[in-house]
C-alpha cells in the first residue's frame, strides 16, 4: 500500500492491453463533477436511511442541526474540524481494509486531495469482494453505529452530525454499487485503470 496526494493515473497503453484481453470497460461518470451530479439521489436515499434509523432511537431535530425555518447556522471550530477530518480518514480506512492483501499491494493507494479523501487499488477484485469494498463504510457508519449506539443510548448531536454526513458522503459510493451490480455478471472480476474500472467473467482469463 502507498500513501499518496494524487489520484491514481489512467494510463492509454494500460487500456488498450486490457481491451486486448477481453476486458469490459464498465460504463460509469468519467469526472468526479458528473458522479457527484448522478448521485445526489443516493445522497438523499442514504441520509433517510440514517435519519431514520436515528430517530428510532432519538428524535433528531432541525434546531439540532444548526436548521430553522427562518436561518441555517452551524458552529464550524477546530474540533469540529478535526472530527470531519477523522470521519474522512476513518471511511477510507474502512474501504482500505476490505481490499484484499492490501497491506502487501503495490497496485493500492490511499490519500487526501483537496476534494476529499480516497482510496484506490488496481488488484483484480471478485465483484463480491467490490461490493464490499465499496458499501461497507455506509453500512457500517452509517448503519450499523446508529443502531448500537441507539441501543447503548450513547447519542450527542455530534454523532448524529457525523452519522448523517457520513451517509451523505457515501452517496458516490452507492452510485457505483448500482452501476456494478447493473453491468457485471455475478460472476465476474473487476479491475482499475487509474479512475477507470473494468469487469471480465470468471473463465475469461
Amino acid at each position: 500500500m502507498k500513501i499518496t496526494t494524487k489520484l491514481p493515473q489512467y494510463l492509454e497503453n494500460v487500456h488498450v492491453e486490457l481491451i486486448k484481453k477481453e476486458w469490459v470497460p464498465l460504463k460509469e461518470p468519467q469526472s468526479l463533477g458528473r458522479a457527484t451530479l448522478l448521485s445526489i439521489p443516493f445522497m438523499l436515499i442514504n441520509a433517510f436511511i440514517a435519519y431514520g434509523i436515528i430517530y428510532i432511537f432519538s428524535p433528531i431535530t432541525f434546531q439540532e442541526l444548526g436548521l430553522t425555518s427562518g436561518s441555517f447556522s452551524i458552529s464550524i471550530d477546530l474540533r469540529v474540524i478535526l472530527f470531519l477530518l477523522g470521519l474522512v480518514i476513518f471511511h477510507e480506512c474502512l474501504h482500505l481494509i476490505f481490499i484484499p492483501n492490501f497491506m502487501r499491494s503495490e497496485k493500492t493507494w490511499m490519500g487526501l486531495t483537496l476534494f476529499g479523501g480516497f482510496v484506490a487499488t488496481e488488484e483484480k477484485i471478485p465483484k463480491s469482494r467490490y461490493i464490499l469494498i465499496t458499501i461497507a463504510p455506509f453500512i457500517i457508519l452509517s448503519v450499523m453505529l446508529p443502531v448500537l449506539l441507539g441501543f447503548f443510548g450513547l447519542f450527542t448531536t455530534m454523532l448524529k452530525f457525523l452519522i448523517l454526513i457520513n451517509a451523505i458522503a457515501s452517496s458516490v459510493d452507492m452510485l457505483n454499487l448500482f452501476l456494478v451490480m447493473k453491468q457485471v455478471p455475478k460472476q465476474a472480476i473487476l479491475i482499475s485503470n487509474g479512475q477507470k474500472t473494468y469487469w471480465k467473467a470468471l473463465g475469461n482469463d
